[in-house]
């Protein structure tokens, strides 16, 4: 079965790749390398380095590759980029995805999977954890994006009958994620203490996430593949960690002395995000969720290795 997977050379993108090739799927990675890394790229997947808002581009390795599953990573993923610049990040993200909803209308696709994503989407929760129904009400044009996208997916499905699962994603955290740039503060915290430097905790530390490994995230959208359910899936923990505790957990990890330094809140950040994973475990069969700590050990093992 042939996979056409955009944003294949990114943090959870790679991870996906390599599971989708060690699981016997023929894969083209689509990516344009401006935040993935072509040393992620699997060697036994095909490689387009192709822009996703290009669509006459895209739309030629569509029809010459026929794809049965889109998995659709490709994204502009900085909340605080979104907010600086609305433009562009809608650019990446919603012509990005109705380029792809385009270019396969005709082929009769068996999966287009979309990584959207729980917290962004939700908002500030009225609710905890949030499943499936609460009300979407973003708070930054990224998660003004997703929900968008979200719609239309439904909108190709009701009148194109494209199949879909938008995969709403808690923190994801786990090897690969880049320190620097957009990324999580995981691996922030990670890089810094392997190298004996300070981190900063905005705010009293007590704001609180659903951190979610990313090898759960990959067997998420391996299920999610081959599964006849059409709509959104939180993909999450439903467990609720603060800053503050999360530092802490990583600073015992890598066996540092090291205090925080607190700065001031960053405006507009969520004091409590977690989301529900009941429609994770009843549709797609994900359960034993990868603890916490021995996720972060994996991290850890990771950035060491490669110090």
């Amino acid at each position: 079965m042939k996979v056409l997977l955009t944003g294949g050379a990114g943090f959870i993108g790679s991870n996906i790749a390599d599971a989708y090739i060690g699981a016997g799927y023929d894969v083209l990675i689509v990516d344009n390398l401006s935040t993935g890394r072509e040393q992620n790229l699997n060697k036994k997947a095909g490689f387009e380095r192709v822009d996703i808002r290009d669509f006459e581009k895209l739309k030629k390795i569509v029809e010459g590759f026929r794809p049965d599953i889109v998995n659709h990573h490709a994204a502009q993923i900085d909340v605080r980029k979104s907010v600086d610049n609305p433009q562009f990040d809608a650019e990446v993200n919603i012509v990005g995805i109705l380029n792809l909803l385009e270019a396969v209308k005709g082929l009769n696709i068996k999966k287009f999977l979309f990584a959207s994503s729980g917290g962004a989407s939700y908002g500030e929760q009225s609710y905890f954890p949030a499943d499936e129904s609460h009300p979407q009400n973003p708070e930054s044009p990224y998660g003004i994006c997703k929900m968008t996208s979200e719609k239309y997916l439904r909108y190709y499905f009701r009148t194109f009958r494209i199949p879909y699962i938008a995969l709403r994603y808690a923190n994801i955290y786990g090897p690969r994620q880049d320190p620097l740039g957009e990324a999580g503060v995981v691996a922030i915290f990670t890089n810094r203490l392997l190298k004996g430097q300070e981190c900063t905790i905005y705010g009293d530390g007590k704001q609180t996430r659903d951190y979610v490994f990313v090898g759960d995230v990959v067997r998420a959208n391996l299920a999610a593949t081959n599964s006849d359910f059409n709509g959104a899936i939180n993909v999450g923990t439903g467990i609720e960690t603060d800053v503050n505790t999360l530092y802490e957990t990583l600073r015992g990890i890598i066996g540092v002395d090291l205090e925080p330094l607190y700065a001031p809140a960053r405006l507009g950040e969520q004091k409590r995000s977690v989301i529900s994973n009941g429609l994770l475990k009843q549709i797609l069969k994900i359960d034993n969720l990868t603890p916490l700590a021995n996720g972060l050990r994996s991290t850890v093992d990771y950035f060491r290795s490669r110090s």
